[in-house]
C-alpha cells in the first residue's frame, strides 16, 4: 500500500509529460500559453464538477482551513502552469524545464524549516541527483547554446515555487477534506484567475478552430485524470517525494518528443534520463520499503 501513493504521482507525472509535449504542439501553432493554461485548467474543472457534485451533501466541507488550503492549491497550478509557458517563451525550453523541476529543492527547504520533515543525507543525495538528470536531459549545461533572459529565469524560478505551492495546498487541502471537493475549489481559482488576465477574444476563438481536440486532449491527461491521480496519490505520500517522483515529467516530455515531434536524444540527455528514473526508482523502494 505503500508504493500505491508513490504509483499514483508517478502516473500523475507521466500525464503532465505528455500534456507538456501537447501544449508545445499549440504554442507553436501560435496559441497564447495563457489562453492554453485557461482551457488545460478549464476541462480539468469540468471533469472534476460532476465527481463533486454527485455526493454534494457527503462532500461539503465546513473547515475553514480546507477552503484556504485548496484556494492556495489552484493558485499554485495557475501559476505553474502559465510562469512555466512563459519562461519558454522568454528563453527556452532547456532553462524553464531546468528551473521548475527546482521545485523539490523549495519544497525539501519549506518542509525543513516548518519541521514537516527531518533532513536527510539520502534526501539531498536524491535532489542532487534528479537536478543534475535534469540539467543533462535539457542541456542546461551548454551555456553557449542557451537563449537566457532575466525575465525567463524569473519566470521560471516562480514556475518552480508556484509547484512547491500546489504541493503543499493539496497535501493540506486532501488531509481535510474529499478529493473531489479539493480539485473542484482549487481548478474553480484557477480557472477565474487566468479568465481575469487572458485575451478574451483569442480564448473564445478557440472553440471553433481546428486545434479544438488538441485543446480538450491537453486539458484530460494534464488536469482532469492527472490531478485525480496527484491528489489521492499525495494523501499516502510526503511532500519531498511526491516532488522528486513527479520528476518522471521531463522524461516522458521528452519521450513524447521523440516518439511523435521527431526529436532526437544524445548520449548525455539518455545519461540524464537514467539518472532521473535510476533515482526516483531507488527513492520509491527505499519509502515504500
Amino acid at each position: 500500500m505503500k508504493f500505491l501513493g508513490i504509483g499514483l504521482v508517478i502516473l500523475a507525472a507521466i500525464c503532465w509529460g505528455i500534456s507538456g509535449g501537447i501544449a508545445d504542439i499549440l504554442m507553436s501553432k501560435g496559441w497564447d500559453p495563457i489562453v492554453i493554461s485557461l482551457y488545460r485548467g478549464a476541462v480539468g474543472f469540468i471533469c472534476f464538477l460532476p465527481w463533486y457534485l454527485f455526493h454534494f451533501r457527503q462532500n461539503l466541507s465546513y473547515s475553514t482551513r480546507f477552503y484556504i488550503w485548496s484556494l492556495l492549491a489552484g493558485l499554485g497550478v495557475a501559476g505553474n502552469f502559465t510562469f512555466y509557458f512563459l519562461s519558454i517563451q522568454a528563453s527556452s525550453i532547456a532553462v524553464a524545464a531546468t528551473l521548475m523541476y527546482t521545485a523539490p529543492l523549495f519544497v525539501l527547504l519549506i518542509s525543513f524549516l516548518f519541521r514537516i520533515e527531518r533532513p536527510t543525507w539520502f534526501k539531498w543525495a536524491c535532489i542532487a541527483g534528479i537536478i543534475i538528470g535534469i540539467i543533462l536531459l535539457t542541456g542546461a549545461y551548454n551555456i553557449e547554446s542557451l537563449s537566457v533572459s532575466f525575465l525567463g529565469i524569473t519566470m521560471g524560478l516562480a514556475s518552480g515555487l508556484s509547484y512547491a505551492l500546489f504541493i503543499f495546498g493539496f497535501k493540506k487541502a486532501s488531509s481535510i477534506g474529499k478529493p473531489q471537493t479539493t480539485l473542484t475549489i482549487a481548478f474553480f481559482s484557477l480557472c477565474l484567475i487566468l479568465f481575469l488576465i487572458t485575451d478574451k477574444n483569442e480564448a473564445a476563438s478557440v472553440v471553433t478552430s481546428s486545434d479544438i481536440g488538441w485543446f480538450l486532449l491537453l486539458g484530460i491527461l494534464g488536469a482532469g485524470i492527472s490531478f485525480i491521480f496527484y491528489v489521492i496519490g499525495i494523501r499516502k505520500t510526503s511532500p519531498s517525494t511526491a516532488s522528486m517522483v513527479a520528476m518522471v515529467e521531463p522524461v516522458t516530455a521528452s519521450v513524447f518528443g521523440v516518439l511523435l515531434l521527431g526529436d532526437h536524444l544524445g548520449l548525455i540527455q539518455i545519461l540524464g534520463m537514467v539518472l532521473i528514473l535510476g533515482t526516483v526508482t531507488l527513492l520509491s523502494v527505499k519509502q515504500a520499503g
